[in-house]
């Protein structure tokens, strides 16, 4: 369970081996065996013994911002693993088996959009032809970039691949303005500030999925910060950029649900810095959307899991791909 606490003036300390939260709502109690996180924004306090029965129980305790990025976190001093894996790390992002995964990643996350497309096929009749097009475009463009696969990730493949996954991206989300109902269609993609309703909640959700990828690498105990195909960016945790990638659709299949569903209102955004944001009641109702598609159990990869589960074990399996590298790189840059 995730504990979401937005609340101003809200104070969680420890009492009697348990979370206390107190705010104008009352006081609530929480057992740390039943929370795997805290999202903590807005003005709200927290005690040391607190924070040390976080870290003795590995609850992440992520701050974010009024977007709902991420801006800092409580976490152990100690890294999920042996430091063998952040060592070869360095190795596997120049490795043919690095670009391996990295394709691998970006032609999954084309085909997921296109299989997406696919369940909203039937009940839009009129917008078949349309669909049916986006489609063979993200399958063509997952195809192209499969077939990059093994060569190093030099600046010409690295723009291939960048140009594919644009093109790819403006056919996708030109299709979902089309797709969503009058009120949340959009222009264009925004994010810095969203410009529209259908972009504001996207982006929120991403940042939901953003700190749930970077602390399953961290669990695993993968280095966030040394990615593969993301530029290095101070102070940025670029691998998240990169294994991200294969969730995206998560957070838009969610957005979607929620504009289909005409849950979201314009009484729930406001207008901040030129753009729009989502209200406190807004943040809950995403959030709680969010989060429940997380939990929920479904096939992937051959197994059963929540979607979490299925995040943490991609984490887990990535750390053994990125330590069975061996040897140095000699595929040429094509």
């Amino acid at each position: 369970m995730q504990l979401v606490i937005n609340q101003t003036g809200t104070n969680i300390c420890r009492r009697a081996g348990a979370f206390e939260i107190r705010n104008t709502s009352g006081i609530h109690k929480f057992s740390p065996e039943k929370i795997d996180s805290m999202l903590i924004s807005g003005g709200v306090k927290l005690t040391a013994d607190a924070i040390l029965l976080a870290v003795q129980h590995e609850i992440d305790i992520l701050f974010v911002d009024y977007r709902g990025q991420p801006q800092a976190r409580i976490w152990s001093h100690h890294y999920g693993s042996i430091s063998t894996i952040r060592k070869q790390q360095i190795h596997f992002a120049t490795h043919a088996e690095g670009s391996r995964w990295l394709t691998g990643l970006l032609s999954q996350r084309l085909e997921a959009a296109a299989h997406l497309l696919k369940s909203l096929r039937s009940d839009r009749p009129a917008k078949a032809e349309a669909i049916d097009g986006c489609i063979s475009t993200l399958e063509s463009l997952a195809s192209r970039i499969r077939k990059e696969g093994g060569k190093l990730l030099g600046d010409a493949v690295k723009a291939r691949l960048r140009g594919w996954e644009g093109t790819a991206s403006r056919a996708y989300f030109a299709l979902l303005a089309q797709l969503v109902p009058e009120g949340y269609q959009f222009d264009r993609r925004s994010r810095r500030p969203a410009e529209d309703m259908f972009n504001c909640t996207l982006n929120y959700c991403y940042g939901i999925l953003y700190g749930r990828v970077e602390i399953a690498l961290i669990r695993a105990g993968i280095d966030p910060y040394l990615g593969v195909f993301h530029r290095d960016e101070h102070n940025r945790p670029v691998l998240v950029y990169d294994q991200i990638e294969a969730y995206r659709v998560w957070a838009e299949a969610v957005v979607l649900q929620l504009c289909f569903r005409q849950v979201l209102g314009e009484e729930m955004f406001g207008k901040k810095n030129g753009g729009l944001w989502l209200e406190t009641l807004g943040k809950k109702v995403v959030i709680t959307a969010m989060n429940d598609y997380l939990a929920e159990v479904v096939q992937y990869n051959h197994r059963r899991r929540s979607r979490l589960q299925h995040m943490q074990e991609d984490a887990h399996a990535l750390a053994k791909h990125i330590l069975s590298v061996k040897g140095a790189a000699e595929e040429k840059d094509l």
